[in-house]
């Protein structure tokens, strides 16, 4: 019987991943709700387990008292004379320790010791559980689709289920069942009935730890995402810097021929990513950001967190894209809420002469990059 026993403890702790000696402590746990089913009470009840042999002692410890008359309860006291057939030892006033047998116990008193050990169990897994995937929180895992419940989605994730609310789901992305897809874990939370486990397709960090499980470069610490703006579905714009001045930052992102990119692209579902280099003069940067259109000037003022940028009358819609997506992705990437107009819009708009425009740019290039001339700062901009 001990043996089996041991052997139950043991597939317990392998396939649910609870401690032997949380197992034990339940164990020891029940046969202390049993006597006290059994004898109303069980404040001197005691339960020792050996946990090498799973031998296990059930005992009240007992006061003795000189005769049966005096004996007030039973439960907690026992006569001298009763006591001496237990124990040669035993004096009035002492503790004496009586065996109690298990076997005796209530159907009802053995079937509430086995709902304890049963409740403790699910409560470890439980918690197991919950540990392992609240570990993963703001992590990227690979679910299974179950069902749709509703218009949110059911994914498992191995030994929990996940659930994909609708409005952390990508417009127009449709899962078929046992579908594999990769989600990012929001949230974890601990509930009566288990874990609660929210994950997202759109969150812009599903992007990032993409690019940091498929870019070695990003995993080492070599390259940096500075920045990311994403409208899911559709664009995402990322800023990369490189540690190293001989890793093009980019190109690590990219790989070889679009490999690593486009690997990420595919698990999008085609979703564009462009992907920009950092630079810490915000000038620099929102021109970065806002490729693949070209840019004739920016000024940034980087205490209003502003920036007036003049394009090319042609480059002006591109700048912009379409429905204002890829200004409003730059304005999110950089932090500046970015004001964009074409050469003839610049030169002719009140409160936007383009004189005035090009004299500030000329003081920030003169601080900064010390160019005497304008003639010199349009020269850089051009070879920019």
């Amino acid at each position: 019987m001990n043996k089996e026993l041991m052997e139950a403890l043991d597939i317990l702790e392998k396939e649910k991943e609870i401690s032997k000696e949380t197992l034990f402590e339940a164990i020891e746990n029940s046969l202390i709700t049993a006597c006290k089913n059994h004898f109303g009470k069980s404040d001197n009840m005691k339960v020792e387990i050996n946990r090498e042999t799973c031998d296990f002692l059930v005992y009240a410890e007992k006061e003795v008292v000189a005769t049966k008359e005096e004996v007030e309860d039973d439960v907690t006291q026992i006569a001298l004379e009763d006591a001496l057939e237990l124990s040669k030892k035993a004096v009035v006033g002492s503790i004496l320790n009586v065996d109690i047998k298990s076997k005796e116990f209530g159907r009802i008193a053995t079937q509430n010791a086995k709902n304890v050990i049963l409740q403790k169990i699910r409560e470890e897994e439980r918690s197991v559980i919950y540990n392992q995937y609240y570990e993963k929180e703001k992590d990227v895992v690979t679910g299974i689709v179950q069902r749709y419940v509703g218009k949110n989605i059911a994914v498992n994730l191995g030994k929990a289920d996940a659930i994909l609310n609708e409005t952390e789901q990508v417009k127009d992305e449709v899962f078929k069942p046992t579908e594999r897809i990769k989600v990012y874990i929001v949230e974890v939370k601990n509930t009566p009935k288990g874990p609660r486990i929210m994950v997202s397709r759109t969150h812009p960090e599903l992007v990032k730890r993409l690019f940091e499980s498929e870019v070695a470069e990003i995993s080492d610490g070599t390259v940096e995402i500075k920045s990311i703006a994403r409208e899911a579905g559709s664009r995402t714009k990322i800023a990369v810097y490189s540690n190293d001045s001989n890793v093009d930052a980019v190109g690590a992102c990219v790989g070889m021929n679009g490999a690593r990119v486009n690997n990420i692209v595919d698990e999008l579902r085609g979703e564009k990513i462009d992907i920009v280099n950092w630079d810490e003069n915000p000038g620099n940067l929102i021109q970065n950001a806002l490729s693949p259109a070209k840019i004739v000037a920016v000024f940034a003022d980087p205490d209003e967190k502003t920036a007036k940028v003049v394009v090319p009358d042609y480059q002006l819609s591109l700048a912009i894209g379409k429905e204002g997506q890829n200004a409003r992705l730059a304005a999110r990437l950089t932090g500046f809420k970015i004001d964009i107009k074409s050469e003839s819009q610049a030169k002719d708009a009140p409160g936007f002469r383009y004189e005035d425009y090009m004299d500030d740019f000329e003081e920030e290039y003169e601080e900064e990059n010390e160019y005497e001339t304008q003639e010199e700062i349009l020269e850089v901009q051009e070879e920019n």
